[in-house]
């Protein structure tokens, strides 16, 4: 066990007891992992279940969960419930952290849990990430940053610890698909997983649908630009039936983030 992941062990035992807030993504499947080895039943996981998190990660945060020994609580969400996170403003990542973590902590103090911990890493600092602030202002701890865990750290943890999603490529939550300023509901939501889900049947890799109203970006990794091609009329007529006018492609390709370039996003450049 290397040096960081001994701190990382230390840290958490120094909670007491920790709720970790699980994603089903490999950062939080390794917190979830580590808290269990440091503390045993005195570590939870809980998973904030709404329209924003995709079957897939449920199912993977309940894998997570499982194979990690942690009681695992599923958490209503209602993330559309709150005006600014439906809205889909430049803050809604905020507004929607606030109020998960509002919830996630309540269930933590009516359980006497000492702590509540997310899986943000050193690089998650590189990105425009309102939701950072507000896990300050909830006083949320943020081990695997406070250990100097970088995403090539926490993979290789992952790998090491057996975990099955420690090569699963990064997902956001389904919002981040929106271009800011069109409202987020449950349809649009939906129409987004399942145009992903059909892309992924056809097209392995990192890819995004980002919903720009009546039409959808598509973003693959470049390599897979000739695979698309030569399912771009099925691949075009599936996404249609959907809803979606006009389907692209990004010849960009994937990028993190992306929807953060144009519409009301462009306003970022000056933040």
């Amino acid at each position: 066990m290397n040096s960081k992941t001994e701190a990382l062990l230390e840290k958490l035992r120094s909670y007491g007891s920790v709720v970790v807030a699980l994603s089903g993504g490999v950062d939080s499947a390794v917190l979830a992992k580590a808290a269990a080895l440091a503390l045993g039943d005195k570590a939870v996981a809980v998973t904030a279940v709404s329209e924003l998190l995709s079957e897939r990660e449920r199912h993977d945060a309940a894998e997570c969960a499982r194979l990690s020994g942690l009681r695992h609580i599923l958490l209503d969400a209602a993330d559309l419930a709150v005006p600014e996170v439906a809205e889909n403003g430049l803050e809604r990542c905020y507004y929607c952290k606030r109020a998960r973590f509002q919830k996630i902590l309540q269930w933590a103090a009516e359980h006497h849990i000492q702590a509540v911990a997310d899986g943000s890493n050193v690089d998650d600092n590189g990105d425009y990430r309102p939701g950072q602030k507000a896990l300050r202002e909830l006083q949320v701890a943020s081990p695997l940053a406070e250990c100097d865990f970088h995403k090539e750290d926490i993979r290789k943890q992952a790998q090491l610890w057996e975990l099955p999603v420690w090569d699963k490529p990064s997902a956001a939550c389904l919002a981040s698909r929106v271009a800011y300023g069109i409202p987020l509901t449950k349809e649009r939501l939906c129409r987004i997983e399942r145009a992903e889900a059909i892309l992924h049947k056809i097209l392995p890799g990192q890819l995004r649908v980002r919903d720009h109203g009546s039409l959808a970006r598509i973003e693959l990794m470049p390599e897979m630009f000739e695979s698309f091609w030569r399912e771009r009329e099925n691949l075009t007529h599936s996404l249609k039936e959907l809803g979606f006018t006009y389907v692209t492609l990004d010849l960009s390709g994937y990028r993190m983030g992306s929807q953060n370039e144009s519409g009301l996003g462009a306003g970022l450049a000056n933040r």
